[in-house]
């Protein structure tokens, strides 16, 4: 009954306190009604027979000494429960405590007016927004909501909290849209904690945080922060965590450090920080761990490094670093040590490691090491993680090694290790992961070498070149492995080993000689469990009982591309992410049924010999699809509508097939897209302009269709492909003139890449943590060869207008186009005169000029094209003397073939010595003035009218190519063929 009357006490009560109740009035006995209201919402349960909660137990006896107590119990006595010298709940503690239910507006939580701490993270508040009447808990000094599952945005309100001194938001997927960081923590001037990881902010970092001099903490990691850091903050005087990593629009780099600095840990990891380690990062006397993994760091690693003694924590990993690796020796206290994929140089010293004895993780992937660095590892005991992937490392694994028992993970993948793999990795009894593919390893080896790893679950063996053992494998003798990967092994049938494995979540056998169909037993393998297989590059046909369904119900990545696969395309299920079938002989259309996987990313079909037209259905991918390849099949029909707003679309190559029709429209909506080739198929249209308005647009690929029309000026768009590095858009109906401004605002080919060049491509990460590349392929004519590019590399900008019907001038933009490195305006009707500004072009390897009705000589600023390999002038009305010199001393004869005019080397044609060179310097802006009627005289019709004088020559001359011009070039051999479309290559190389 005291239950009871105390329930309906605070139930009937309640309503009056939430009207009635403020900061001045709110007594004890009114909390304590208040947090039992708030009991009922998160946890939907009545109260015990003594009416205490359940959940906050108390931690005194029910009897209780305050006077305040006048309602037969005392919730300061409660778990979680702080209170005041006058009875005041100030302090709520309820973290990791399994709450769940909903957080809203009219929560009697926000009763507690004289709250100094409230925490409630580690709880289930999957349902529940941040309320903006949490503005009425005005003391608040403390805020912990992390880890709670609160999402949407966080409320305006949450900046008037000007009393907090530690606000941690961190591990919701919560937003910050309607105003940026600065206006959230404008007012937090006592600010010490500020943890908000994982919030997604897009926001930059306020300036005036190196303002805030008591702030302690601050941890920023994964909240899409952009812009510079400011560098002040470093100097902090009580900052000693600073953690920013997953940011990669972040940019900054570290500043000198003063010897008073407090920092203990640094955390970049990530980010667009560059620049060096300056040598006073030895003044970070505290500094326990510091992770620059995956930026742009450059230079030597400084010796200075080595005084930081209080170094438990250290990755350099995936930086630009360079120089002799330093000694590390005296960083005793590492316990966690990475410095791999960087580009150290040969000859650095690894001796030191074996001093590092509290070392459990050691990383010394791709770092140029060609010393035998084995034995150096023996004195480290206690190393649990080591991997030294793809380096030089050569010769036997030594006895010594096997020392290290307390190994969990191994990688020894792409060296030059030697000798048999010995029965000696059994000493590993702790190994769970095992990778020493890619070796030089020799001998026969079985499963059965390993089976006394009782604790193993990965193991690789990738392109070992062994001969594998087959043995009569039972259910009871093998280990169960999670993920297996027997890569490029000379494997031509599926391992007998895989007939036992039921929890396999990864399986690689790509790049061996498996033939004919996939066994019926794989099927009933690992059914619930396999998220990866990839049998890529294999002469698999088939399947035994062809599935319309693969029946792997967890399957997140499923390739089989470069098999010999027949008959109809197998659906995977709803959970599969990358779908890869492509280079193979499926048949048939695509079934509606594929709409249906709506966290499908990556979706390539390509180079099949697949039907029909595409179901409209495949709009419904929108929200997922990041690529889309259906090139080389026989796809018909109109385009289908592809993007809607927001779409990730990133590729689209329907390149190869019969689409007709008009571009879809719905283009405009792929923002992200990078990617486009609609080449080799039939469509018909005007020149989709509009494209030009997708901000990141690298590569548009028109070639081979019925295009047809001019191209309008580029005016009407705010600054119009501003990322496009490739244009091919040859053996299409474009006619008339380029607008002057064309290539104004095509920004990404302006300017000289400098640095390492990389391509384009999405990078795909698997269940089991490996990378797929998604590359970004194509087939374009460049140096006069029909050539398939498997990747889109940075440095690689492209222009293809060949074989259309321009006519004109050559737009005199082209010359701010300083990368460019391939270009090819051949088989058109451009005239005039070369322009000689082309030859500020310094980066082109191919011009390609030829067929056209250009005229004048070849200007000798192309002596300056340095890099330049291949040029075709052929069959225009070019005259004068050839430049001499440097890279026109490679070109031959057929780079100038039908230009009767042009003399000297290589041809055979010796220009006259009183003639005198007719090169015209250019007027003001680079124009000319012909002295002639028109810019295309042929020296053929001015021999007619030598007779007559030359007035009249030059008169009849153009009478005559005006209406005979086209039967004059046919009879002197000089007719282009417009339509030379380049041979297709289908073949894979």
């Amino acid at each position: 009954m005291a239950s009871i009357f105390l329930q309906t006490i605070s139930l009937a009560y309640l309503p009056v306190l939430l009207m009635t109740c403020s900061e001045s009035l709110i007594s004890h006995d009114e909390e304590c009604l208040a947090l039992l209201e708030f009991k009922r919402t998160i946890f939907h349960q009545s109260y015990d027979a003594a009416g205490e909660l359940d959940s906050w137990r108390k931690i005194k006896s029910k009897t209780s000494d305050n006077n305040n107590n006048t309602s037969g119990f005392d919730c300061c006595l409660w778990d979680g429960v702080e209170c005041s010298n006058k009875g005041h709940v100030i302090g709520l503690d309820l973290s990791e405590s399994s709450l769940s239910g909903r957080i809203n507006s009219s929560s009697s939580l926000f009763m507690l007016v004289y709250l100094q701490t409230l925490d409630l993270s580690k709880n289930h508040f999957v349902e529940s927004r941040i309320p903006s009447e949490i503005a009425q808990l005005k003391q608040l000094r403390s805020l912990d909501l992390s880890t709670s599952g609160f999402n949407g945005e966080i409320p305006n309100e949450i900046s008037h909290l000007i009393q907090l001194t530690s606000l941690d938001l961190s591990g919701n997927p919560l937003k910050l849209q309607s105003h940026c960081l600065e206006y959230l923590l404008q007012n937090m001037t006592r600010l010490e904690i500020l943890h908000l990881s994982g919030v997604e902010l897009r926001s930059s970092v306020p300036c005036f945080l190196a303002n805030f001099s008591s702030l302690r903490s601050i941890k920023l990691k994964d909240c899409q922060l952009q812009d510079e850091f400011p560098s002040s903050m470093f100097h902090l005087p009580k900052l000693k965590y600073l953690l920013l990593g997953d940011n990669s629009n972040l940019t900054g780099s570290l500043p000198e450090f003063h010897n008073n600095s407090l920092l203990e840990d640094l955390d970049f990891s990530s980010t667009g920080f560059t620049g060096i380690l300056p040598e006073s990062i030895s003044n970070l006397n505290h500094l326990k761990g510091l992770n620059l993994q995956g930026c742009y760091f450059s230079g030597h690693v400084p010796g200075s490094l080595s005084n930081l003694t209080q170094l438990t924590y250290l990755t350099l990993y995936e930086n630009e670093f360079t120089g002799l690796v330093p000694s590390l020796a005296s960083l005793s206290k590492l316990t966690d040590l990475d410095l791999g994929y960087n580009s150290f140089e040969v000859g650095s010293e690894y001796s030191w490691i074996n001093k590092l004895t509290k070392l459990t993780s050691l990383y010394l992937d791709r770092m140029n090491i060609h010393d035998e660095i084995l034995p150096y590892l023996a004195n480290l005991t206690r190393l649990g993680y080591f991997s030294m992937e793809g380096n030089f490392i050569s010769g036997r694994i030594p006895t010594s090694f096997m020392n290290l028992t307390q190994l969990i993970f191994l990688d020894l993948e792409g060296n030059e290790l030697q000798g048999q793999i010995s029965r000696s990795f059994l000493n590993f009894k702790s190994l769970e992961d095992l990778r020493i593919g890619y070796n030089n390893f020799s001998g026969a080896v079985g499963i059965d070498s390993f089976l006394g790893l009782n604790k193993l679950e990965y193991l690789c063996l990738d392109g070992t070149r062994l001969s594998f053992i087959t043995n009569n494998y039972t259910n009871d003798t093998l280990p169960q492995l999670k993920g297996l990967s027997l890569a490029s092994c000379n494997l031509n049938k599926f391992p007998d080993v895989l007939r036992f494995q039921t929890k396999m979540t990864w399986l690689f056998l790509n790049g061996n000689e498996i033939e004919g169909l996939v066994p019926n037993w794989i099927w009933n393998n690992s059914q619930d469990t396999l998220e990866s297989l990839s049998l890529e590059e294999n002469l698999i046909i088939g399947f035994h009982q062809q599935p319309r369904f693969l029946p792997w119900i967890r399957l997140k990545m499923f390739d089989m591309s470069d098999n010999q696969l027949q008959g109809r395309l197998p659906i995977p299920p709803e959970t599969i992410v990358f779908y890869d079938v492509s280079y193979n002989n499926l048949t048939g259309d695509i079934l509606p049924s594929i709409c249906e996987l709506k966290s499908l990313q990556v979706l390539d079909l390509s180079s099949n010999k697949m039907s029909g037209t595409l179901p409209p259905c495949l709009r419904n991918l929108n929200n997922s699809l990041v690529g889309l390849d259906l090139k080389q099949n026989n796809f018909h029909g109109p385009m289908m509508s592809t993007c809607s707003h927001g779409s990730p679309m990133k590729k689209i190559d329907l390149s190869k097939n019969r689409f007709t029709g008009q571009v879809s429209k719905s283009l405009a909506n792929c923002t992200n897209l990078e990617f486009l080739s609609l080449a080799d198929n039939s469509f018909e249209d005007l020149f989709p302009l509009w494209l030009g308005t997708l901000p990141k647009l690298q590569v548009l690929l028109l070639r081979s269709n019925k295009f047809y029309g001019t191209i309008e000026s580029l005016s009407t768009i705010n600054s119009p492909f501003l990322k496009l590095t490739v244009i091919d858009i040859s053996n299409n109906y474009f006619s008339g003139q380029l607008p002057y401004n064309l290539f104004q605002t095509w920004d990404a080919m302006k300017s000289v890449y400098v640095g390492e060049s990389s391509g384009l491509q999405y990078t795909f990460t698997t269940p089991d943590g490996s990378y797929f590349f998604l590359l970004y392929m194509m087939s374009l004519t460049s140096k006069g060869v029909k050539r398939e590019y498997y990747t889109v590399l940075n440095i690689f900008n492209v222009i293809d207008l060949s074989c259309n019907s321009f006519e004109g001038q050559i737009p005199q933009s082209l010359q701010h186009l300083h990368g460019l490195k391939s270009l090819n305006l051949s088989n058109n009707f451009f005239t005039s005169r070369i322009l000689p500004s082309l030859g500020s072009l310094k980066n082109l390897e191919s011009l390609d000029l030829s067929r056209n009705k250009l005229s004048g000589e070849i200007p000798q600023q192309f002596l300056q094209l340095g890099f330049l390999e291949i040029l075709n002038v052929s069959f225009n009305h070019l005259e004068g003397r050839i430049p001499q010199g440097k890279q026109f001393n490679t070109f031959e004869n057929n780079s100038y073939l039908g230009n009767p005019g042009l003399c000297g080397k290589p041809l055979s044609k010796e220009c006259e010595d009183s003639k005198v060179p007719t090169t015209l310097s250019p007027t003001r802006g680079s124009e000319y003035e012909s002295l002639l009627p028109s810019d295309t005289i042929d020296w053929v019709v001015i021999v007619l009218g030598a007779g007559s004088g030359l007035v009249i020559g030059i008169a009849t001359g153009n009478f005559l190519y005006a209406r005979y011009g086209d039967w004059l070039l046919l009879r002197f051999g000089m007719k282009k063929d417009r339509w030379v479309r380049p041979l297709r290559n289908t073949r894979r190389n």
